[in-house]
């Protein structure tokens, strides 16, 4: 039921808290707010938020609390994969089959995923992070370009360029940064949500399973190289890392400031907290990873 987090043990996890020296700490997490990348494909919007209660009614006295006590209360509306985010193992499915060879219809319904919901999961993404900085290592200016495909080479030649601290093995987080989120911040959202994007190659599925890692994340909205590398495809390295590996992968992380401490100390692992919103039965969620150096 939990995929390749069961690589992800008790000893794996004290193995990551042992890597908190300097106390210092990094929020991967975009901000959940309207001016996000998302463009309403597949319903998929950016979080809104909307007040419920304000100073201003505090102020006027028109919330019925005695003594002078006034509060505010906030609401959001947002789709689970609208930023940061996990997808979980009932995001995708491989010829109507989900995780473990389960029947699609069995797994998730209108219920939502009643197997291997999201909350299944809330406790136990923790331990040991990597982050191999790619665009750093292979690109130019910290950048990969869009369309660039990383393959193992390219990912064992960024763990050689990175040292030690850099190796990827059984039961870690693993952390890809492209350079895509920096561009986007500095030229604007365009394509980012579903356009072309450097990404994992197709060909690296044995590596991802061979290594053993418990979850994958990057700085993109897909996690694959777009456009994908068949002619006709959509996202073929989920439908296979997916329900075929039960590989947890995170989407449009911001592993912009954490790169830039890890090029500046030569320390490139770190504890890892990555607990996605338990939503329960949903196929994907929210959240704020902290890593702590």
């Amino acid at each position: 039921m939990l995929g390749t987090l069961n690589f992800l043990d008790e000893a794996k996890r004290r193995e990551g808290a042992a890597l908190v020296r300097r106390g210092v700490s990094f929020s991967l997490a975009q901000s959940f707010d309207m001016n996000g990348p998302q463009k309403g494909w597949r319903r998929r919007t950016n979080p809104v938020h909307t007040m419920l209660d304000t100073g201003t009614d505090a102020e006027r006295g028109t919330q019925g609390f005695p003594h002078g006590l006034g509060g505010a209360d906030d609401v959001i509306f947002m789709p689970l994969q609208a930023s940061t985010q996990w997808d979980g193992l009932g995001h995708i499915f491989d010829h109507g089959r989900a995780w473990n060879g389960r029947r699609a219809g069995d797994v998730v319904t209108s219920d939502g995923d009643a197997v291997t919901g999201i909350e299944t999961v809330a406790s136990l993404i923790c331990g040991r992070g990597v982050l191999l900085d790619v665009g750093r290592a292979i690109g130019t200016g910290g950048e990969l370009p869009d369309g660039f495909a990383i393959t193992t080479e390219h990912l064992e030649a960024t763990i050689a360029a990175q040292g030690e601290s850099a190796h990827v093995g059984r039961g870690d987080l693993l952390l890809v940064r492209t350079g895509r989120l920096a561009r986007a911040r500095r030229e604007g959202w365009g394509d980012y949500a579903g356009g072309p994007s450097p990404g994992l190659s197709f060909t690296t599925a044995d590596w991802l399973h061979d290594t053993e890692i418990a979850g994958i994340a990057t700085d993109t909205w897909g996690f694959e190289v777009r456009p994908n590398e068949f002619d006709v495809a959509f996202q073929p390295l989920h439908q296979v890392a997916i329900p075929n590996m039960g590989l947890f992968i995170g989407e449009m992380w911001d592993l912009d400031a954490l790169a830039a401490d890890c090029a500046a100390d030569g320390v490139w692992d770190f504890f890892l907290t990555a607990a996605p919103l338990p939503v329960t039965g949903a196929v994907g969620a929210p959240v704020n990873p902290i890593a702590v150096k």
